[in-house]
């Protein structure tokens, strides 16, 4: 047997809140405690000094898309550009350094943080490009601007469901435009970006991702790729597509080589892109958004996947979204069993606008709702753009995590990276920090829904996989902390921001303004896969 002796941390255990000490046996969790005792158990074990560093579960990502979240690394971030002007400008500087036929792919714009009013046209994207084809897409990955070199490859676009001549395309002729774009790609290229993701997931303490591919996201080519990816992170694969009866369902499950059909499967779209549908109109312009399928439609796919013995999901972000998701769940029991649906844990992505009864039906089914903490702090508050989009009182509502977590729904948290960053302890901050008081959970539960929730997020009911308890898998990540020392008596002691009187595991400083960990190491099922400096 090999044995791992890390010594001179703090290990997160539910077991043992005073653990300095984690022992490492043939890649499991054998034993968990203190140095002293760890050395007197351990005598012959390869000691590794944690040197004070933080020890704890790794981090999975429910909800990710990693070829785009490769390509935003090495293309054109616009997310810090704070106006229309400094868009172009970047766009303009950035074309000026590729060659004049080479695609360009900037995401991250959002007009809703800019004074002036109004989206990016077709005009300004060519004024900044030129010739070029150039594919620039919203913030909230769900509308793009796309300069005419890019629209002419779409020959039937004009007829498309949210074609405009001008402004954004959403809907299907953004699903169209971003297609067009795609196909400019060569596999090289998409292979290189879908290996930069993954790097980037495991130097963030995450192990295991979630790829929410379909149709009108990458395509089956680029999902299929994922088969092929030389990567030890682990990778959950849902194809977002709908079906009609059990067998479609188990013959797309083979065909696309996913594990689940759901993930992106969009019911409707998003807020910032007035696509997410509502059952009342937006109030800051006309409409309801985009429904993309209908309740008989999602209430179809739920019936085959249910029956296929399936694990099925949505994209709902809307509150007729959800509705229709719910409603669905709740006919697709009344057929078939309760049982039957609570087995495959079927999932809501993103699930932003759910009412309390919603919460609780949901549940009673065991519905997972995988969510993005960081939706909130980019965009909650009343100043935000969920209030812009949806008027106060109905934008105090979004993201309740508190609710869900209180009728007993499962919460897994990511990040829909590239949409917001691959920066798990940003979410688990966010989520404790909403900007409703009422819709925050506590440190610890979203912690638990960033790493555990994650698992059961794929439909695993162990009671061990991510956690650190002997026997469990070792698969943990350790950190860099702030300490936050501060005087105690004749001691120094650290600050965290679970009292340790509680006696339950510690966790870093999560109050707004600290500095967040910083990961040193990731390792899964006993080996290192991620080694800061190596």
């Amino acid at each position: 047997m090999d044995t791992e002796l890390l010594t001179g941390g703090y290990v997160y255990s539910p077991t043992n809140p005073d653990a300095t000490a984690i022992a490492i046996t043939d890649g499991v969790v054998s034993w968990i405690g203190t140095d002293d005792v760890a050395r007197a158990l351990h005598p012959s074990a390869r000691e590794t000094d944690l040197a004070g560093r933080f020890v704890a579960p790794a981090f999975v990502d429910p909800h990710v898309h990693l070829t785009t979240t490769g390509l935003a690394s090495s293309g054109l971030d616009l997310c810090g550009a704070g106006s229309r002007d400094e868009v172009l400008r970047a766009l303009a500087d950035h074309a000026q350094a590729l060659a004049p036929d080479a695609l360009i792919w900037a995401r991250g714009w959002d007009d809703a943080q800019w004074s002036e009013r109004g989206p990016l046209t077709t005009a300004d994207v060519d004024a900044a490009v030129g010739s070029r084809p150039a594919y620039v897409v919203r913030i909230d990955e769900h509308s793009a601007a796309a300069s005419t070199a890019l629209r002419s490859r779409c020959p039937e676009l004009s007829a498309a469901t949210g074609f405009d001549p001008d402004r954004p395309l959403t809907a299907d002729a953004h699903h169209a435009v971003r297609a067009a774009a795609r196909g400019l790609l060569d596999p090289v290229a998409r292979q290189a970006a879908q290996a930069a993701a993954c790097r980037q997931a495991l130097a963030n303490g995450i192990v295991a991702v979630h790829e929410n591919g379909g149709p009108d996201i990458g395509g089956l080519d680029d999902f299929r790729a994922l088969a092929d990816l030389d990567t030890p992170l682990m990778i959950r694969r849902y194809w977002g597509e709908a079906v009609t009866d059990a067998d479609a369902a188990t013959a797309l499950l083979a065909s696309a080589g996913a594990d689940a059909l759901g993930g992106d499967l969009f019911i409707d779209g998003s807020l910032g892109s007035h696509t997410a549908w509502l059952r009342e109109p937006y109030a800051d312009r006309p409409g309801r958004g985009v429904a993309y399928l209908d309740a008989d439609r999602v209430r179809a796919h739920l019936l085959a996947c249910t029956a296929a013995g399936i694990q099925a999901g949505f994209h709902a972000i809307g509150d007729a979204a959800v509705t229709a998701v719910t409603d669905a769940l709740v006919a697709v029991a009344d057929e078939l069993g309760r049982d039957a649906v609570v087995r495959r844990a079927h999932r809501i992505e993103h699930a932003e606008m759910v009412t309390a009864e919603q919460a609780e039906a949901l549940a009673g089914l065991g519905v997972v709702a995988s969510m993005q903490p960081l939706f909130d702090a980019l965009w909650g508050g009343p100043d935000g753009m969920y209030g812009t989009r949806l008027g106060g009182e109905r934008a105090l509502g979004l993201n309740n995590f508190a609710q869900l977590a209180r009728a007993g729904v499962g919460l897994a948290f990511g990040s829909d990276s590239p949409v917001t960053p691959l920066r798990p302890w940003e979410s688990v901050q966010a989520a404790a920090h909403h900007h409703t008081e009422a819709s925050r959970v506590s440190p610890r539960a979203a912690f638990a829904a960033a790493t555990r929730g994650g698992w059961r997020a794929a439909g695993s009911r162990d009671g061990e996989i991510g956690t650190l308890v002997p026997g469990a898998p070792a698969t943990f990540a350790v950190w860099e902390v702030d300490r936050l020392v501060v005087a105690a008596g004749n001691s120094r002691v650290q600050r965290w921001s679970t009292d340790p009187r509680s006696r339950v595991p510690a966790l870093p400083d999560l109050e707004p303004g600290a500095a967040l960990p910083a990961c040193v190491r990731t390792v899964l099922d006993g080996t290192t896969v991620y080694e800061a400096g190596a």
